[in-house]
């Protein structure tokens, strides 16, 4: 390849990222486990950034790291595709529209509490119910191919369904590893597990330590004032202690920012609930929403920009830490066996949300059921936009709350 062609990827790439991203973050309605729907169809079906089992593999990797996992994956393939500015497009384009109608959105929020507001809401979460069950289909085909990775996956969303909880969804995915090793042998080739992030161990070593350093450091350098170094210090301990999901960052920070004074519980709740109604990352973005109302005696959108940075940062730091050294284990046989086996487990915890909480929220009629057959078949069949899915689910919903 000669310097031209270089130069013109590395110019082009990012901004492919960014354009990519940016569409995901204005369209992805319906939640983490929805998002890795897009991702899947957008990037594996479509343009091919990665392979299935390159995906399973980067999403296996989100998922056992604490932060948000669908914001994880998006920078992660981000990285992969176009390197550090590739990772920090993503971020932005996947995080921004959302953060932005966030900030605005609790003086809208009394237009979302009419019953058509609420039926459009509702729209979103049929919509979430149809792009998961297409991830689930499509995912299965591929990482579940033979009876023992069925078995995998089948005993995965038993376990899941009966006992689901963050520390259970862990224990699940190891279980498939030591599932893998044992059955699953000469699943994968070093090819299709090969992930090329353009960096090596030591790298990965700096980012580790980085997030430690942060993690100890931070609390020395804050305050009990307002100041944005305790505002930093505050999101950046949500985002480090987070496993198993946007949602359960909610007590840590309702812990910090109502217990302590810095907002009210009306305030909080006002922002949490508009939340609800935004596409990308809704638990992470609400950060936006309470930077910009604590006082820190700077501008809001300083707040808003340190709550929301330091709130991602330590999960990128983390996976970008982990990458490499993810490598080095695929180059292991065994460990190749294992990757085979949690890739089997992964389709089933998306088999288990699938179901619970995304079916039991979703689906309350019959009505609400034959929407979601129809978007199932958008995607799935008919191979329509994702959001020809959200039109028709938000637009069929309001429509039966009118009549």
């Amino acid at each position: 390849m000669n310097n031209s062609t270089i130069n013109r990827t590395d110019l082009t790439r990012p901004i492919e990222v960014f354009s990519t991203f940016l569409k995901l973050g204005i369209t992805s309605f319906g939640g983490p486990v929805a998002h890795l729907g897009y991702f899947r169809k957008e990037l594996v079906e479509k343009r091919k950034w990665v392979t299935e089992i390159q995906f399973s593999q980067l999403l296996v990797i989100s998922q056992f790291l604490p932060g948000p996992a669908s914001s994880q994956l998006g920078f992660s393939l981000g990285l992969i595709r176009a390197g550090w500015l590739g990772a920090l497009a993503a971020f932005i384009a996947f995080t921004l529209p959302s953060a932005l109608l966030l900030i605005g959105f609790a003086s809208a929020l009394p237009l979302l509490s009419g019953s058509i507001g609420l039926a459009a809401l509702h729209g979103l979460k049929i919509v979430a119910l149809a792009v998961v069950a297409d991830v689930v289909f499509g995912m299965s085909k591929k990482l579940c191919s033979d009876i023992k990775r069925m078995t995998i996956a089948l005993v995965a969303a038993t376990v899941l369904l009966l006992f689901g909880n963050a520390l259970v969804q862990l224990l699940v995915v190891a279980a498939g590893a030591v599932a893998g090793l044992l059955f699953c042998k000469g699943e994968s080739t070093e090819v299709e597990l090969q992930l090329h992030i353009g960096y090596g161990n030591r790298v990965g070593a700096v980012l580790l330590l980085l997030f430690i350093i942060l993690l100890v450091g931070l609390p020395l350098l804050s305050t009990q004032g307002s100041g944005l170094i305790s505002l930093a210090e505050s999101f950046y301990r949500a985002g480090a202690l987070v496993f198993g999901g946007g949602h359960v960052v909610l007590p840590l920070l309702e812990e910090s920012m109502v217990s302590t004074g810095r907002v009210s519980s009306k305030t909080f709740l006002a922002g949490y609930g508009a939340s609800q109604a935004i596409p990308a990352g809704p638990m992470f973005a609400f950060s936006a929403y309470l930077g910009t109302v604590i006082p820190t005696g700077q501008h809001a959108w300083l707040g808003a920009t340190t709550a929301l940075l330091f709130i991602f940062l330590p999960g990128f730091l983390l996976v970008a830490g982990v990458l490499p050294f993810w490598q080095t284990v695929t180059k292991n046989v065994s460990a190749n066996n294992a990757i085979a086996g949690v890739n089997a487990a992964v389709v089933g915890l998306l088999a288990a949300a699938l179901y619970d909480p995304i079916f039991t929220t979703a689906i309350q009629s019959t009505t609400d059921m034959a929407i979601g057959i129809v978007a199932f078949g958008m995607l799935a069949v008919w191979r329509l936009s994702a959001l020809v899915v959200v039109v028709w689910c938000a637009s069929m919903s309001m429509l039966v709350a009118l009549v």
